[in-house]
C-alpha cells in the first residue's frame, strides 16, 4: 500500500490517481471512501458547529477503521496494489502537529483504528505553503482549509518532520513542477523503493 500525503493544494490527489493508473492499482482516499465514512467526512469537513481537536481525531480514526476493514484489507488480501490519497501521515500532521494533540496518544489511536496496517511507503508531495494555499479556492474551502495560517504552517512542517524522521517508510517529492514532471518523480521514487508490481 502506498499513501500519498501533503497539505491541501499540493497536488497529491492528482498524483495518487496518476500513480494508481500507472501501477494498475486500486485508488482510494480518505476521509469518506466508505458509505458511513462519507457521512463522517461531511461531519468533519463541513460541520458548522464547534469541534474539539480530540473529537476531530476520533472521527478521523473511525473513518480510517472503516476504510481498512472495507476497502484496504480486502484489496491487499486479494493481492492488489493500493494507492490511498491520505492515511496515517495526514492524522499526525493535521491533528498532531496542526491541532497540537499528543503524538504518542495519536499513534496509539491510529494503531487501534488500523489494526497495525501501515503503508509500505508514504510519498510526501511537498510544495511551498503559499503555492498550495493559492490553489485552493476560497469559496470551496472546507472547515480545515479555512483555519489560520499558523495551523497550516504547523501541518506543513509536521509532514516534513515525519518524512525526515522515518526515511525508510517516507519519500519526499518536490511538487512544484508540471503535473507530468511530478508524476515521473513519484513513479521513480515508488518503483525505486518497492519495485514494479508483480
Amino acid at each position: 500500500m502506498i499513501a500519498l500525503e501533503g497539505v491541501d493544494g499540493c497536488g497529491k490527489s492528482t498524483q495518487a490517481r496518476l500513480l494508481a493508473d500507472s501501477l494498475g492499482a486500486l485508488l482510494t482516499f480518505e476521509p469518506g471512501a466508505t458509505a458511513v465514512g462519507s457521512g463522517l467526512r461531511h461531519l468533519m469537513l463541513h460541520s458548522e458547529g464547534a469541534m474539539s481537536p480530540r473529537a476531530e481525531a476520533l472521527i478521523v480514526a473511525a473513518d480510517r477503521a472503516l476504510h481498512v476493514e472495507e476497502v484496504l484489507e480486502p484489496a491487499l488480501v486479494a493481492g492488489r496494489w493500493v494507492v490511498t490519497d491520505r492515511y496515517n501521515g495526514s492524522t499526525l500532521a493535521y491533528q498532531g502537529f496542526g491541532r497540537r494533540l499528543d503524538r504518542e496518544r495519536l499513534e496509539g489511536l491510529l494503531a487501534f483504528a488500523t489494526g497495525g496496517l501501515d503503508p509500505d511507503l508514504s510519498v510526501l508531495i511537498d510544495v511551498p505553503l503559499g503555492v498550495a494555499r493559492g490553489r485552493i479556492g476560497a469559496a470551496a474551502a472546507d472547515r480545515l482549509e479555512r483555519l489560520d495560517a499558523g495551523f497550516h504552517r504547523r501541518v506543513a512542517e509536521g509532514y516534513r518532520t515525519l518524512a525526515a524522521g522515518d526515511p525508510g517508510h517516507w519519500v519526499r517529492v518536490e511538487g512544484e513542477g508540471s503535473v507530468e514532471q511530478v508524476a515521473r518523480s513519484v513513479a521513480a521514487a515508488v518503483l525505486g523503493r518497492l519495485g514494479p508490481p508483480s
